[in-house]
């Protein structure tokens, strides 16, 4: 067993301490239409954070133990040195980018992930709001356990993902340097991720790095201001609400669909997907 740190709870007064930084910052120096801070909304994002360190605790038993068994099963085996962890830092950012857009555009885990994007705020206390069914995600990290890398090692290079990702959850930072832009995700391009604006959605799907989005075609810079949320917001601050709209939705919607081919769509086709209606019989006209 690989001994690598716990690179979230190391973090967490980092956390804190920015997250208070930047309550002060938007108080004594607001900027005109950023969407700022809500008490509700800032509770709400922590209670998601909190629970989600509880529902993940969970769903890692079944994960680990599938992981461990393939990578038993694997006669390769990647050794846990200082290069081939930034290897694999660097692999586990593309196939972040792949499960990322992977539950943008399948509903059953957009179910999932739509948690995240449900806020109409956009600060650091937004990285907080995360799912609790996490479950959803193993799967597209299978190849990297099969390469022979060690499950632990794994856990580490998507902690490191996590933590870096949760400064770009800012309004307070305009652009990074051009290079830096560039390359790695930074708040302009997450706030263009977690837009409402057609032009902006399914946008930067990158984790730590924006390049994965300029090769695969789906990164769009800032232009306009963005408008935080869903095309359909919620109106509900209650965390376990937050955490199962979407689930209620897709069984209210299957229950409803007028055939089996429907019912996979509600679940397998995109967030706004609908079923084509059946075009209307033509009456023939009689001539006498």
């Amino acid at each position: 067993m690989p001994n690598l740190p716990d690179v979230v709870v190391w973090s967490i007064p980092a956390f804190l301490l920015l997250t208070v930084i930047e309550m002060i910052s938007v108080r004594l120096h607001p900027d005109e239409g950023d969407a700022g801070y809500e008490a509700k909304d800032a509770a709400t994002n922590v209670s998601m954070g909190l629970g989600s360190l509880f529902f993940d605790a969970l769903w890692k038993i079944p994960i680990v133990l599938i992981y461990d068994a393939v990578y038993a099963l694997t006669p390769l085996r990647v050794p846990l040195l200082w290069w081939t962890v930034l290897l694999m830092l660097l692999a586990q950012d593309f196939f972040y980018y792949w499960s990322h857009r992977g539950h943008h555009v399948i509903r059953i885990l957009w179910a999932c992930h739509v948690v995240h994007h449900s806020s109409r705020k956009f600060n650091l206390t937004t990285a907080l709001r995360q799912p609790w069914t996490s479950l959803t995600s193993w799967p597209f990290y299978l190849p990297l356990v099969a390469a022979g890398v060690h499950p632990a090692a794994l856990v580490f290079c998507s902690s490191v993902s996590l933590v870096y990702q949760f400064w770009i959850h800012t309004e307070r930072i305009d652009k990074m340097p051009r290079w830096f832009e560039s390359t790695l995700n930074t708040p302009s391009h997450h706030r263009v991720h977690h837009a409402s604006q057609g032009g902006y959605l399914d946008r930067n799907f990158g984790g730590i790095l924006i390049v994965w989005d300029r090769l695969f075609g789906s990164f769009a810079p800032e232009a306009e201001r963005p408008v935080y949320g869903l095309t359909k917001n919620i109106s509900t601050f209650n965390p376990i609400k937050v955490a199962t709209h979407e689930y209620v939705a897709i069984v209210k919607d299957v229950r409803t669909a007028g055939s089996w081919r429907e019912r996979a769509g509600r679940m397998l086709r995109g967030p706004g997907w609908q079923p084509v209606p059946a075009p209307e019989p033509v009456e023939e006209t009689v001539t006498a």
